[in-house]
């Protein structure tokens, strides 16, 4: 019987919209640790953006599809985009697993910034039973996990790595306020994304 675990990795944002950040983090992050794949996940209803506008889920879902459709190791999940309710990642979690099976290992893939704020998400202690975190972070940087680590215990914190990634200073909401200003987007988003956002006149209000 063949015990070896599935290394997936786990992408999730609001992707409003995808950029180039994001694939380079997730392919580094793949290679490092040598995932099977990486399962991008739009956010549906993101808890910690309730009182901001997000553009339409379709969208956002579509953006990712066409960044990601070149690299047969990327694919692209709807299940945040089709739970109703606040989308929490654990959620997200036990859903993958029972789809993949209890011998797959989660890696979710998340920027420093937010490793930072572990400690607030929705049962994190069950949570990190569940998966790995690793935070991508620019080379030569002090990574803010350092900050939360007194949060977590030893069995917590082995499940939390850091890796540094090639250093993009790209934001989606810089993205969208080039939009809105009129300004050049190409090469920060993947040219499919950048034609789709001026076909459906994305970000311009």
């Amino acid at each position: 019987m063949n015990t070896e675990k599935r290394r997936l990795g786990i992408m999730g944002g609001t992707f409003d919209p995808i950029h180039i950040g994001h694939l380079v983090t997730a392919e580094a992050v793949r290679n490092e640790f040598q995932l099977e794949k990486v399962i991008f996940i739009p956010a549906g209803n993101p808890p910690h953006k309730q009182e901001s506008h997000v553009t339409e889920a379709w969208h956002r879902y579509v953006m990712t599809v066409m960044a990601t459709y070149s690299n047969p190791f990327f694919t692209v999940s709807p299940m945040e985009l089709e739970r109703s309710g606040p989308s929490y990642t654990i959620d997200t979690a036990r859903d993958l697993i029972k789809e993949y099976g209890n011998q797959t290992e989660l890696y979710f893939i998340v920027g420093a910034d937010t490793v930072g704020e572990l400690h607030t998400w929705h049962d994190i202690h069950d949570l990190l039973k569940l998966c790995q975190f690793v935070a991508a972070t620019r080379p030569g940087s002090l990574c803010s996990i350092d900050e939360v680590f007194h949060y977590f215990g030893a069995s917590d914190r082995r499940h939390i790595h850091r890796l540094a990634t090639p250093e993009l200073e790209i934001s989606s909401t810089d993205i969208r306020e080039k939009v809105r200003l009129g300004r050049a987007i190409k090469y920060i988003v993947p040219e499919s994304v950048e034609m789709y956002i001026r076909k459906e006149g994305l970000y311009c209000n």
